[in-house]
């Protein structure tokens, strides 16, 4: 299959050889010149080269293309946002006009910018899918090489609009990616892990990054007890607003479990902290700045402050984590983030109303 990926960070090279390696015709473009342009380079000089490195195990993929041209997604049946967050809605302003009926865009993870892609009036017949998190964790190692610290063993998806899931199905489920379907993409974007585990461990940790200077691992330390019921008392918000919403609660460590494990009868907890515990689990954050708290808490904490608001369901340990942070880093993330007027009110009306559940938001006034 023709596919492209935009994003030459970890994620998206990690995505880009992967699919290589399994058969696709894969164009990776980069979107940005601020990180990994060795990495890039060395691509360009190498025909494309890659390899992954996986528990001792090694592939190589040879991406066909790269590029920093988004023009290079014509043609290609699955298009892949793999860059921040933070950054969509820059990126679709210059994509959305370029993508055409039966074509799919697969953002990962979403956040819910299928609102951004509404908004900017996508061509009717665009699919799009949006993933809880990445398929592939880990890091570039060096030019040319990926090291995989884990590999999802279920990737849930929501889709827009639904009555285009049998046909995405179809397009998806031939990347070899092993995909689940949700309800919608409102619970893909609020079952993102990083809004939970990113914003607490990184809060929790900003102490532990300044004295160490980064070389400690969030995932091995920060979980004490006391954080974890930080961590649950934030879940719990999360869940009233996904419950308000007419989806799942699902709480956070089932939803890790599923991705993670295909162990039924393990306790979800459990298989976090088997997760958590990883050797291969990388260093960081290495600085306070970084996007665990500068990507995590706009993008995420603020759209479930912000639904929340909307909904009448209070998210009090969201707030803290948003005020201790935009006091940390000295500047406003509410200013920065997802609130239902930065996506546009309208646009996620839309996709509540096909939801299952069909949830509608109060009346402005309340906001």
């Amino acid at each position: 299959m023709k596919i492209a990926v935009i994003g030459a960070g970890n994620s998206g090279c990690a995505l880009a050889a992967d699919y290589a390696a399994g058969g696709h015709e894969v164009t990776l473009i980069k979107s940005s010149r601020s990180v990994h342009e060795d990495n890039f380079a060395f691509l360009e000089k190498n025909g494309g080269k890659m390899v992954l490195e996986e528990f001792g195990v090694e592939k190589t993929g040879r991406i066909s293309r790269l590029s920093r041209r988004l023009e290079d997604v014509e043609g290609c049946r699955v298009v892949l946002l793999c860059t921040q967050t933070a950054y969509h809605r820059q990126i679709l302003e210059k994509l959305v006009p370029l993508l055409h009926r039966g074509q799919v865009l697969l953002i990962d993870p979403g956040y819910l910018s299928t609102a951004y892609v509404l908004g900017l009036k996508a061509e009717p017949g665009l699919i799009i899918a949006e993933a809880e998190s990445n398929f592939i964790d880990g890091r570039i190692s060096a030019p040319g090489r990926f090291k995989v610290g884990f590999r999802n063993v279920r990737n849930p998806l929501g889709i827009y609009p639904r009555s285009s899931l049998t046909r995405a199905r179809e397009l998806l489920d031939g990347l070899g990616t092993p995909f689940t379907y949700l309800e919608n993409v409102v619970e893909a974007a609020l079952h993102n892990p990083n809004m939970i585990v990113h914003t607490v461990g990184a809060v929790m940790s900003i102490p532990r990054i300044e004295a160490t200077g980064g070389d400690y691992c969030m995932y091995h330390e920060v979980f004490t007890p006391s954080v974890w019921n930080i961590l649950e008392r934030l879940d719990g918000e999360k869940m009233a607003v996904l419950r308000s919403l007419g989806c799942e609660p699902l709480p956070y460590v089932e939803a890790c479990k599923f991705r993670n494990s295909l162990e039924e009868k393990r306790p979800g907890k459990e298989v976090f902290f088997e997760y958590a515990a990883m050797p291969t689990r990388a260093k960081g954050p290495v600085c306070v700045d970084s996007r665990y708290i500068s990507e995590d808490v706009p993008q995420g904490l603020v759209l479930l402050e912000s639904l929340g608001r909307a909904l009448n369901v209070a998210t009090p340990v969201a707030g803290a984590l948003i005020e201790l942070a935009s006091a940390a880093l000295g500047r406003d993330l509410r200013s920065q983030g997802r609130t239902l007027e930065a996506l546009g009110r309208e646009n996620v009306e839309a996709i509540l109303k096909e939801a299952k559940g069909g949830a509608i938001l109060c009346p402005d006034s309340v906001q």
